[in-house]
């Protein structure tokens, strides 16, 4: 079983955009018991609050429910768990290695690394714009399950 932790500042916009678009991608290639896919915040800023309006209306868009997601934050203990963690920019990076130290299994990726192109997922908290948000983490996580397949 492959367990991905998706990864974002606040785990509010990005990260549980790709959870719920990854959740949905297995689900539709009937692959679910292959996968244990959650996500979390680098920061404490948001713990707690649901997926902010936006994201959650863009998933809806798609037919895709996120009812219930809280935001949480990465622990330590995490880095054992998961078998990819994947981040949204290379920002996440920096803050999380606060938290799990290091990456000595080398499990730290941004989503996009798995596409033609990688870089950094644009962050709708600021741009507004989560069309491209959404089509980039759909775009990373299509790649990532094809390579997993």
């Amino acid at each position: 079983m492959y367990k991905i932790l998706m990864i974002c500042h606040g785990n509010i916009c990005r990260s549980p955009l790709a959870e719920f678009i990854m959740k949905d991608l297995v689900k539709k290639a009937h692959l679910e018991d292959q996968f244990f896919i959650a996500s979390a915040a680098t920061s404490r800023e948001e713990i707690g609050n649901p997926v902010y309006y936006a994201a959650k209306q863009k998933l809806a868009e798609h037919g895709i429910s996120c009812e219930g997601k809280r935001a949480v934050q990465i622990t330590k203990e995490d880095y054992n768990n998961y078998d990819y963690i994947l981040v949204m920019e290379e920002y996440n990076i920096k803050n999380m290695i606060r938290i799990i130290k290091s990456d000595p299994q080398k499990k730290v990726y941004r989503l996009l690394d798995f596409t033609d192109h990688p870089g950094d997922i644009a962050d709708p908290w600021y741009s507004r714009n989560f069309d491209l948000a959404y089509e980039q983490i759909l775009e990373g996580c299509k790649a990532l399950l094809e390579k997993l397949k």
